[in-house]
């Protein structure tokens, strides 16, 4: 993640917006009181923070697990009757 100054950054904002909207790369901005803040595009952010709510979620997490472990036996995902049911009611 590329490191700019408070000053950097509010004297080139527009470049360093433009910048995390097209590379998709966060931006770092340093102040002297130590309180540094982080700038990235709206979408990139929400990614982040639903990659996060899958990593947190155990019972996601499992799935993905098995999903991963039936495809390299291919021998595919064969849902319970439970979760056969629960997708069909939504």
């Amino acid at each position: 993640m590329a490191t700019v100054s408070v000053n950097q950054f509010r004297d080139n904002l527009k470049a360093f917006v433009e910048r995390c909207l097209s590379e998709h790369e966060p931006l770092r901005v340093t102040r002297r009181s130590g309180e540094d803040f982080v700038v990235m595009s709206a979408a990139d952010w929400e990614r982040e923070q639903e990659t996060l709510y899958v990593l947190q979620n155990s019972h996601l997490m499992e799935q993905i697990a098995e999903s991963i472990r039936t495809h390299g036996e291919r021998g595919g995902y064969r849902p319970t009757a439970d979760e056969f049911e629960e997708m069909n009611a939504e």
